[in-house]
């Protein structure tokens, strides 16, 4: 039947995407701890479909940074250091940096300049803000996660490149991939999650980017302590 190939091409990359968000959501609950390893096998009979879209699943975690290739072995999940905490920090830095020289330009928001759309879209993730920041406050880390996660990107959004987003949202994801296995050491987290979402937001809407950026510094030196001083244990 015409189609059929690309009905099954369509099914599978979205098995493909579903199966490695699955993966990245593990690692991020620290199910899957730094350094585990796991076949394309073993992934496939988890799950009960294929290897096929196991396996490029994997490799697409790859690809992010999170997990390891192994020829003979499999795959096994990337274990980040402090080192490279502080070096996904000041990248993610650079990159807000430019978002607020964008701001500063007059660039941000919609091509169109539609400030009414661009300001109900900011309310808009001021409520996700709002969201991560409940979890916060009760030291729910996983909930967080998902919440920083969509505030971000949807912030990023803003700035009308995908590019910029795209490579935010793989850095955030990073870092919290690296900060979580420390932070499941803590019994209580609340009072130490980083919980300045609607404050950033309000900054921006008044085009501070001042403001902004002293946040994002203040945010960026305190995560780091944070994890410099779990490390030392």
């Amino acid at each position: 039947m015409p189609g059929s190939p690309g009905n099954g091409s369509v099914t599978r990359s979205t098995l493909r995407q579903q199966i490695a968000e699955a993966l990245r959501d593990e690692v991020l609950a620290g199910r899957l701890k730094p350094g585990q390893e796991f076949t394309v096998k073993e992934i496939a009979d988890q799950y009960g479909v294929s290897a096929t879209p196991v396996r490029e699943a994997l490799v697409d975690l790859s690809a992010q940074g999170l997990l390891e290739a192994d020829q003979h072995r499999g795959f096994r999940v990337h274990e980040y250091s402090v080192e490279d905490y502080r070096g996904i920090l000041e990248a993610r830095r650079l990159v807000t940096d430019g978002m607020f020289l964008a701001l500063d330009d007059g660039h941000m928001g919609y091509r169109d300049n539609d400030d009414a759309r661009s300001a109900a879209v900011l309310a808009g993730v001021r409520r996700r803000g709002e969201e991560a920041q409940r979890a916060a406050a009760a030291g729910d880390v996983t909930v967080l996660i998902g919440y920083d996660l969509r505030f971000w990107k949807e912030l990023g959004n803003l700035f009308g490149n995908p590019y910029l987003t795209d490579f935010l949202h793989r850095l955030r994801v990073q870092s919290w991939v690296c900060a979580v296995q420390h932070l499941r050491r803590m019994t209580d987290l609340r009072g130490h999650l980083w919980s300045g979402h609607t404050e950033l937001v309000d900054a921006l809407a008044r085009r501070d980017t001042t403001e902004a950026r002293v946040i994002i510094a203040s945010y960026n030196a305190d995560s780091l302590a944070l994890i410099e001083r779990l490390a030392a244990g």
